[in-house]
């Protein structure tokens, strides 16, 4: 290859590497996301121009597909566009599969990207933050998929974006937490942990659906029945039981090792349901953001449950008497990672 023609590649390489790398571009895509929710809740409401939704949707996809790809380390440029083409097509040409699967991809994308969005954290208030950081990323992207006003069916569009965030949401944190070798006996055991919770929750949901005996489904629905017509709402409970205290254990876990995103990676099973959240047409858009709500507050709790018996089981936080902390806790540093703009790989 001619030395001038090398040169010229490298120069662009340099370029591209610093664009990426630059905070400014995410904040940018942060700033055409709002513009987009915006433009979604104003069509809800509704006011403005019937476009308004599909036009929503169409910027909340191609910043989202942008950010999740430079959060990775990827190529934005290439992935922005393609999302904002396939969701472009979608509302244009106003075939039922392409909007599906265009409202299937828009959750899925933002599930993940709540999970990436997050940052280590040592506080308990800290770690609820990130909570509500990526429950609320992942409520841009539902506002995302109805507007492409997608015909669904809820269960099956549910279990499709969970698979979805679940499988991209461990490919990147594969690379994050140094593999499955770079695990260890304690971070194997939590893993494991999630894993079974995230299955026995799934699988006994399904069974009871399908096959549980009918006094008890009425028992059970008994008590959702009470929480709606009192409360507003219910919780999802693969949200409040593993999805947020994931993200808060995992967030309070990367503080101190980068293990703490195989907690993490668990968090899509509180965001894919925030994501697809307003799927449902027999549930208001007003309850839904209470069972959101309602899941994050109980999440949190939990996690912060998860975090203090960790503190006293490894003796890194506050000690139960006086307020005496230990030693360790005080010099341990804070496990650096990329500003919440920035490239992760």
């Amino acid at each position: 290859m001619p030395a001038p023609v090398a040169d010229l590649q490298r120069r662009v390489s340099i370029r591209v590497e610093q664009a990426i790398s630059s905070p400014w571009p995410l904040r940018i895509a942060g700033l055409a996301a709002i513009a987009g929710a915006m433009m979604l809740l104003a069509a809800m409401v509704p006011i403005g121009p019937e476009w308004l939704a599909g036009v929503g949707a169409i910027v909340v996809s191609g910043t989202y597909g942008w950010a999740l790809a430079a959060r990775e380390g990827g190529r934005p440029f290439v992935f922005g566009a393609i999302a904002l083409a396939f969701a472009i097509t979608a509302v244009v040409s106003e075939q039922e599969v392409l909007r599906a699967g265009a409202a299937v991809l828009i959750s899925a994308v933002a599930a993940v990207l709540g999970v990436m969005v997050t940052v280590p954290c040592r506080g308990y208030w800290a770690s609820a933050r990130e909570a509500g950081i990526a429950l609320g990323t992942a409520a841009v992207g539902a506002l995302a998929s109805i507007g492409f006003e997608p015909a669904i069916r809820v269960n099956r569009y549910e279990y499709v974006v969970l698979g979805l965030a679940l499988l991209g949401a461990f490919s990147v944190v594969y690379r994050l937490g140094a593999g499955f070798h770079g695990l260890g006996r304690r971070g194997l055991i939590v893993v494991a942990v999630g894993a079974l919770l995230l299955a026995v929750t799934l699988l006994y949901a399904e069974m009871l659906r399908r096959y549980g005996a009918y006094t008890l489904i009425d028992q059970l629905l008994a008590v959702v029945r009470w929480s709606r017509d009192n409360l507003g709402a219910f919780p999802r409970p693969i949200s409040a039981i593993l999805g947020v205290p994931a993200i808060v254990y995992g967030c309070h876990m990367r503080a101190r090792r980068r293990q703490g995103w195989w907690v993490c990676a668990f968090g899509v099973a509180a965001t894919a349901p925030t994501a697809t959240a307003l799927g449902n047409p027999e549930i208001a858009a007003g309850e839904a953001l209470l069972s959101v709500g309602f899941g994050l507050v109980v999440g949190v709790l939990l996690g912060w449950a998860v975090i203090k018996v960790d503190r006293l089981v490894t003796g890194s936080g506050p000690s139960s008497g006086g307020g005496r902390r230990v030693a360790t806790q005080a010099v341990e540093p804070l496990r650096p990672e990329p500003h919440r703009t920035a490239a992760l790989l």
